[in-house]
């Protein structure tokens, strides 16, 4: 039987173009945004129809609508909605980002995770969860969202090229919304086996009955098997082995797993039957996985300490750049002579530690470069060094591109070269489109100490899939709208930033040589 909505137009701008998934909360389908050029996006139909004379639910689901509008904006690891509303038979929908990937569930029942790649995927979910919890304002007041169904399959995997394997949470806000509908007064929703005490009971929820289902969740995702079964499917049988049968242990569903006490210790608060006996807030799970996993990457770069190993697993990947190899290829570029000649520090700039994008022309030809002063000591020290390169883009509220560049040597470390570029300026555009386009761009080095000139040049090359992404993003940000402070944007990119450092640094310093050939994210 053939579904009446494919080629269904809604509110004049999304035509839905194939069924993509169903379930309790409602069914989702693939669409284009004709008013952007048929942008592909993901639309949501809540089970559930607006019929309410005094509109009250009408006015919660716009509520909780802009709520997760805006989460979505404020985290990477929620999937972003960005627009709502609803259809001529009073169903309201939700127009999502479309991503292409798989459901956690789906990973878990393939194989076990090996430890970093839980420790990477547990943390991801934990700081989209703690955005939640914190909670987001709207119209003057701070609203805590509650999830209230986390279990794999509202946890999307997807393959970034910046970030490597992303972890997105899935239908925020939405159980709340279905269960505001409900005429019953003890009615449940949410997915029995993950849900905690509180929740069959029908309490009011705080944050940590989502602590309590990420428990259940981290216990799957490390052993492939439930931490609880109840003897039969039923609310009943649910209720009673939330409340009273204590959590398997992991030997007991899996003696050969070989996991860290500590981390089965973290699993396990986290599955306390009293809310008052797990951790209080995520922040706490977060430190404890933190903790965890340092001490993991310790113990293995002990076991190996002569020959260090990237982490296959781990979510940022860094391939080494291919380096000209041949006087022909080496002819191809303009030399770094020729660009000395050809440059010298703007009169519109400090002399100052600064970091700036500003093309550079060499025998007719336009070229990116990142303009860099520091002081000349600073400079030598990263004469020899490994160059890293990664770009974030956040395409709402504001489009803005943070471009990030390290260079690293074991002997000096980090130094650390971030910059925000607005997608919506004509700068923004031509030098994404030229990055984009050339596929490296050059360090120019000055010295703080003698302005004028030069001092010294690296070369950094971009990976094939950033530069489609560049190149992508370019032409989404050049029409898309925004009618806010692109500080937003910014703000959101600086906390990503800080977030990923860490892992950064943990790459560059296993594959550190010493030698001044690239690392391209």
């Amino acid at each position: 039987m053939s579904d009446p909505n494919i080629g269904r137009l809604l509110g004049k701008r999304y035509q839905l173009q194939e069924l993509i998934g169903t379930g309790a909360m409602g069914r989702v389908y693939r669409a284009k945004d004709i008013l952007l050029g048929g942008v592909p996006v993901a639309v949501k139909f809540l089970a559930l129809s607006i019929q309410n004379e005094k509109m009250r639910l009408q006015e919660r689901f716009e509520r909780e609508a802009k709520t997760c509008a805006l989460l979505g904006q404020k985290s990477i690891h929620i999937v972003r909605v960005m627009d709502y509303g609803v259809d001529e038979n009073n169903t309201p929908f939700y127009v999502m980002e479309y991503l292409q990937g798989y459901g956690l569930g789906q990973i878990i029942r393939q194989h076990n995770l090996a430890l970093p790649r839980f420790f990477s995927m547990v943390r991801q979910i934990s700081l989209g969860l703690q955005c939640a919890h914190d909670g987001i304002p709207v119209d003057g007041t701070v609203y805590p969202i509650i999830h209230r169904d986390i279990k794999p399959s509202n946890m999307l995997v997807i393959q970034d090229s910046s970030f490597g394997e992303l972890v997105k949470i899935l239908d925020f806000g939405i159980a709340k919304l279905l269960q505001a509908n409900s005429d019953q007064t003890k009615f449940y929703l949410g997915t029995l086996a993950y849900s905690s005490p509180e929740q069959m009971e029908g309490k009011e929820l705080d944050n940590r009955s989502d602590i309590y289902s990420l428990g259940v969740m981290m216990f799957e995702m490390l052993t492939s098997k439930m931490p609880l079964v109840a003897p039969t499917h039923s609310f009943g049988s649910w209720y009673k082995t939330h409340h009273t049968q204590e959590p398997r242990s992991f030997s007991e569903v899996n003696p050969g797993l070989q996991i860290p006490k500590e981390v089965q210790n973290l699993v396990m608060s986290c599955l306390a039957k009293a809310p008052g006996d797990r951790p209080q807030k995520v922040s706490e799970v977060l430190r404890v996985l933190e903790s965890l996993e340092q001490n993991y990457r310790s113990h293995i770069t002990q076991q190996d300490h002569s020959t260090p190993k990237p982490l296959a697993t781990h979510t940022i990947t860094i391939p080494v750049e291919l380096q000209p190899k041949t006087k022909a290829d080496v002819q191809v570029l303009p030399s770094h002579d020729e660009i000395l000649r050809s440059v010298s520090w703007p009169d519109n700039k400090p002399i100052a530690d600064i970091v700036f994008p500003h093309t550079i022309r060499v025998n007719d030809e336009v070229l990116p470069a990142l303009w860099v002063m520091l002081p000349q000591r600073e400079i030598l020290k990263r004469f020899v060094c490994n160059r890293y390169n990664q770009f974030l883009f956040l395409p709402a509220p504001h489009p803005m591109l943070l471009w990030i560049t390290v260079i690293y040597n074991r002997k000096h470390g980090v130094k650390w070269l971030p910059y925000y570029l607005d997608l919506k300026t004509s700068l923004g555009q031509d030098i994404a489109r030229l990055l984009a386009k050339n596929g490296y761009y050059r360090l120019l080095f000055f010295a703080r100490e003698a302005p004028s000139n030069c001092f010294h040049i690296l070369l950094c090359s971009i990976a094939t899939a950033q530069r489609k992404n560049l190149e992508q993003w370019a032409e989404e940000s050049k029409i898309s709208g925004s009618s806010v402070d692109p500080q937003i944007s910014k703000n959101v990119l600086k906390n990503e930033y800080e977030k990923i450092k860490p892992q950064i640094l943990s790459k560059l310093e296993a594959m550190a040589t010493d030698s001044p050939f690239d690392l391209s994210g």
